[in-house]
C-alpha cells in the first residue's frame, strides 16, 4: 500500500549506526556476540553498560570498549535476580542520563533435550535466563524510554525462534517466547517512539557451550536437520545486525525477527 506524501516536506533519515554519546545497555557483554556488540557501539562513541555474570570478562570488555572510543561501566550479576536487573537499568539512567538502546543478548543453551527428557532445573534455568530476564530488564527500561519518547530494544533470538529443529525443548520455547515478546513490544509501543526488533542467529562462533548427550532422543532427532546450518558466522557479523537495528537507519523497522544465519532459515 502506498500513502501519498506531502512533497513540500523534506524527510531526512540518519544513517549513523548508533550516534555519539548514545546510552546503551548490552547484556551478556563479556563474550561472544555481546562483546562484539559493545565494541561496535563503542567505535561510534556510545556510552555502554557492560552487564555480565562473569566479572573478569566484563572488566576486560569494559577496557576494550574504552580503547575503542566508547565509555563503559560494568554491572556484574545474574539477571535472574530482580535486584541485578534494577541495578542495570538504574546504572545506565544515573551514569548516562537516560537509556537509548537496550540489547537483550545474554543467554544460554540447553542440552538439546526433548521434552520428555527435560528436567525442571534445566527448564527453569534456560527460561529464566533466556526469557524472564530479558522481559524484566525491558520492563525496567521502558519507563526511561517512555519519558524520553524514544528508544530501541534489540533481542538476540535464535534460529530456534523460527523452527523446532534447531535446539532442545527449553531453548526452543525460550527463543519462541523472545520472538513473541519482540512483536508484542513493537505493537504496544510503536506510537510511543519505541522500536523492538530481534536478530535470529544461526551457527555462530562463540564460547557458548552445549552439553548434549549424543545418544539421547533429542540430539538424535535433531541430527538430520543440523546439516543445513552452513558456514558459521563471526560474532561481529551478528553485532553488525544488532547495531543496525538499533540505529536511525532502521527507523521504520519494528517487530522484525531478522535471520542472520547464512540462509539456514531459507532451506
Amino acid at each position: 500500500m502506498f500513502i501519498p506524501v506531502d512533497k513540500t516536506e523534506e524527510h531526512h533519515v540518519s544513517t549513523t549506526t548508533s550516534g555519539p554519546g548514545r546510552s546503551v545497555i548490552v547484556t551478556g557483554a563479556g563474550s561472544g556476540i555481546g562483546r562484539a556488540t559493545a565494541l561496535l557501539f563503542a567505535r561510534e562513541g556510545a556510552r555502554i553498560v557492560i552487564a555480565d555474570v562473569d566479572e573478569a570478562a566484563a572488566r576486560t570488555v569494559a577496557k576494550e570498549t574504552e580503547q575503542a572510543g566508547g565509555t563503559a561501566v560494568t554491572v556484574i550479576g545474574d539477571l535472574r535476580d530482580q535486584a541485578v536487573v534494577d541495578r542495570v537499568a538504574a546504572t545506565a539512567a544515573e551514569e548516562f542520563g537516560g537509556i537509548d538502546v537496550l540489547v537483550n543478548n545474554a543467554g544460554i543453551m540447553d542440552s538439546m533435550s526433548a521434552a520428555a527428557d527435560t528436567g525442571d532445573d534445566e527448564w527453569e534455568r534456560v527460561i529464566g535466563i533466556n526469557l524472564t530476564a530479558p522481559f524484566r530488564l525491558t520492563r525496567a527500561v521502558l519507563p526511561h524510554m517512555l519519558a524520553a519518547g524514544k528508544g530501541a530494544v534489540v533481542f538476540t533470538a535464535s534460529e530456534a525462534s523460527l523452527r523446532g529443529s534447531a535446539a532442545g525443548a527449553a531453548y526452543t520455547a525460550s527463543k519462541h517466547g523472545i520472538a513473541g515478546l519482540t512483536k508484542s513490544l513493537a505493537v504496544m509501543y510503536r506510537e510511543k517512539g519505541i522500536r523492538s526488533n530481534a536478530i535470529a542467529p544461526g551457527g555462530t562462533i562463540t564460547s557458548i557451550q552445549v552439553a548434549a548427550d549424543q545418544g539421547a532422543h533429542g540430539p538424535t532427532a535433531l541430527a538430520p536437520y543440523m546439516g543445513n546450518v552452513g558456514s558459521p558466522a563471526r560474532a561481529e557479523e551478528q553485532a553488525a545486525a544488532i547495531v543496525f537495528l538499533a540505529s536511525d537507519a532502521a527507523s521504520n523497522i519494528n517487530g522484525a525477527i531478522l535471520p542472520v544465519d547464512n540462509g539456514w532459515s531459507a532451506v
